[in-house]
C-alpha cells in the first residue's frame, strides 16, 4: 500500500510528535524542581530546544528542572540525535533508491558510496556508533569528575552521562549554570567532548566510508572527501581567528595560560559548528568572533549526523561551483569527480532558504525588541543552526521572541535534510524544454 505521506513528511511529522510529547510531559509537577507544573511556553522551549538537539534555554536545566525532568530533556535530544541521524541516512538511501537501476549502480561502483541495505541494518549501525561513542565519553568524564573533582561515584556518573549524550549528539545542553566554563583548563574534560562533538557531527555516512574503506582513501567517496576537507579548514580556520580575536581579551582568553588559549580556542571553533558547549563567556567575545560564529553556525557539521546548519557539503559544492566559474569550467570538479548539477541546484537551493529564515527570523526578533541588532542575529543564526550558543539574551526576548527561536530551531533541524531529499526525490525529467537566453549577471 502507497504511503499518503512523502519520506520527509514523515521525518517531520515525527519530530512534530516527539515535540508534543516531550511538553507535556515537562509540564508535569515532577519535571520541575519545586513540584509544580512549568509555564507551557517554557516546556514547549525546551523541548523544541531538546528534540532538535540545539541548547537553547530560557531557565537553568540543572537547578529548574527536577531528575525526572532532566531525564526527559536527555532523552529527548537522545531522540532528536539518533532519529534525525538515522532518518537522515534512510532518506539518503531512498534517494539513490530513486534512480535508475542502471545509474544507482554506476554511481556505487565509481564512488564506492553506501550501499542500499535495509532499514534494521542501516538502524544498527547508526545505534553501534552511538552507544560506543557515548558509553566511552560517559567512562572518561565519569573517572575524570569523580577523581580530579572529587565528585561522589552517582553524581560523578550522572553528570558524566548527560554530557556524554549532548556532547554526541550536538545537544549543548549541560546540568551547569555555567555550561563547560568551569573546566576551561582541563583537557581531560574537554577533549572527550571535542572527539564526541566532531564524530556525531560529521555525518554517518562519513564514518560508514571511513569504518569500510579506511585503508584506502582514494575509494572514499566525493561526500566524505568533501566534508572532510571542509570540515578541517573550518575547524582549523576558527580555531586560529578566534585566537587572533581573543588573545587579549581579558574576558576571555586574555588571562589564560598559554595551553589553555589554545585549548579554550579549539574547543571554541569545535563547538560553534553546532555543538554550543561554552567554555568561555560567549557574550564577552569580541564582535570579530561574534561574527566568526554567525559563519561556522550557519555552516553546521555533516550532512546525516547529529548536527545542524546548512551542512559543510552545501558550502563546499557552492564554493566548487564558484572555483568553476572563476576559471573558465563548465564542470564543478574534485578529486578526480565532477559535480552533479542537481547537487549544485539543491546546493543552492539550500542555502537562499536557509539565508532567507536567517533574515525573517531577525526581522520579526527585532520588531518585538529593543535588544542590541548583533545580538539577535547571534541568536537567530544560533536557533536556526542547532548550536545553542548564546549571549545570554534567549530569557530576556518576549514570547513571540520565543516562540520564533522555537520555529527556527525545528525549521533548522528538520528543513534542511527534508528539504534535500525532497529535491531530490521529486527530480524528474521534463518532456521538453525552452529556448535558452542568458540575462545580465552582474
Amino acid at each position: 500500500m502507497k504511503s499518503l505521506l512523502h519520506p520527509s513528511q514523515s521525518v517531520a511529522l515525527a519530530f512534530l510528535l516527539a515535540i508534543v510529547a516531550g511538553t507535556l510531559l515537562l509540564m508535569l509537577p515532577q519535571a520541575q524542581a519545586d513540584g509544580v507544573s512549568a509555564p507551557w511556553l517554557t516546556a514547549l522551549f525546551t523541548a523544541v530546544s531538546a528534540v532538535c538537539v540545539t541548547g537553547l534555554v530560557v531557565v537553568d536545566t540543572g537547578t529548574y528542572w527536577s531528575t525526572f525532568g532532566q531525564w526527559t530533556i536527555m532523552v529527548l535530544f537522545q531522540i532528536g540525535g539518533f532519529g534525525m541521524m538515522t532518518a537522515a541516512t534512510l532518506l539518503g538511501l531512498m534517494v539513490n533508491r530513486s534512480l535508475r537501476l542502471r545509474s544507482k549502480l554506476i554511481s556505487q561502483v565509481e564512488t564506492h558510496t553506501l550501499g542500499l541495505g535495509d532499514v534494521s541494518s542501516v538502524a544498527r549501525l547508526v545505534f553501534g556508533v552511538t552507544l560506543s561513542m557515548e558509553l566511552a565519553v560517559t567512562l572518561l568524564l565519569t573517572l575524570r569528575l569523580h577523581l580530579a573533582y572529587d565528585l561522589p561515584w552517582g553524581e560523578a556518573a550522572w553528570s558524566g552521562l548527560f554530557h556524554a549524550v549532548s556532547a554526541f549528539n550536538n545537544a549543548g545542553f549541560s546540568i551547569h549554570p555555567d555550561s563547560l566554563v568551569r573546566y576551561a583548563s582541563d583537557a581531560m574534560i574537554l577533549l572527550p567532548v571535542m572527539m564526541a562533538i566532531v564524530v556525531g557531527g560529521i555525518g554517518f555516512p562519513v564514518l560508514h566510508d571511513l569504518r569500510a574503506k579506511r585503508r584506502d582513501s582514494r575509494h572514499w567517496s566525493l561526500h566524505t572527501k568533501l566534508t572532510l576537507l571542509a570540515s578541517g579548514i573550518l575547524l582549523l580556520g576558527g580555531f586560529l581567528v578566534l585566537l587572533v580575536f581573543e588573545w587579549k581579551n581579558p574576558a576571555t582568553l586574555g588571562p589564560m595560560t598559554l595551553p589553555d588559549k589554545l585549548l579554550s580556542a579549539a574547543f571554541a571553533s569545535v563547538s560553534a559548528r553546532t555543538a554550543g558547549f561554552n567554555s568561555v563567556d560567549i557574550g564577552a567575545l569580541t564582535h570579530e568572533s561574534w561574527a566568526l560564529h554567525y559563519f561556522l553556525m550557519f555552516v553546521g557539521g555533516g550532512s546525516a549526523g547529529t548536527a545542524g546548519g546548512v551542512k559543510v557539503t552545501t558550502v563546499a559544492i557552492l564554493a566548487l561551483l564558484v572555483i568553476a566559474e572563476i576559471r573558465g569550467r563548465s564542470d564543478s570538479e574534485a578529486f578526480g569527480r565532477r559535480v552533479s548539477a542537481s547537487a549544485q541546484r539543491q546546493a543552492i537551493t539550500v542555502l537562499v532558504l536557509g539565508s532567507a529564515l536567517v533574515v525573517f527570523g531577525t526581522i520579526a526578533i527585532l520588531r518585538c525588541t529593543d535588544l542590541p541588532t548583533d545580538k539577535v542575529i547571534f541568536e537567530v543564526i544560533s536557533a536556526f543552526g542547532t548550536v545553542g550558543l548564546s549571549t545570554g539574551i534567549t530569557a530576556d526576548l518576549p514570547p513571540f521572541g520565543q516562540l520564533m527561536l522555537t520555529l527556527l530551531m525545528y525549521v533548522g533541524r528538520v528543513g534542511t535534510i527534508t528539504l534535500a531529499a525532497s529535491l531530490a526525490l521529486g527530480e524528474r525529467r521534463m518532456p521538453f524544454r525552452y529556448p535558452e537566453e542568458h540575462p545580465i549577471v552582474g
